[in-house]
């Protein structure tokens, strides 16, 4: 995801402070479905991303950790699209999850 091409494809203002990055998700058995943000070059296990949605706040908060990337949201940014790219990620991979299960039987 980067800013050109999200001006293209959502209707608010591109939400982070670096020029790219990835969205993605997690799932957490008492909060539900994370969403944070990686920016270029922080995208590998090493790094904890920007939690985006009160699920990713709320699982950090519970294992004592914080993000380690450098800051990424703009101050007074709208997460909502973002938030429901994420949540999209983990329902098209659950989708994927699910038809293969049953595909192999």
């Amino acid at each position: 995801m980067n800013q050109t091409l999200w001006s293209e494809k959502y209707t608010k203002p591109y939400p982070f402070s670096v020029a790219g990055g990835e969205i993605s998700c997690g799932s957490h058995p008492k909060f539900g479905r994370e969403v944070y943000f990686e920016p270029e070059g922080f995208t590998n296990e090493s790094y904890i991303g920007t939690p985006l949605n009160q699920a990713a706040r709320n699982s950090l908060e519970q294992d004592n950790m914080a993000s380690n990337v450098p800051y990424s949201i703009r101050a007074g940014a709208d997460l909502s699209e973002a938030i429901k790219i994420g949540l999209q990620v983990c329902a098209d991979y659950q989708d994927r999850l699910t038809s293969n299960l049953y595909s192999t039987q």
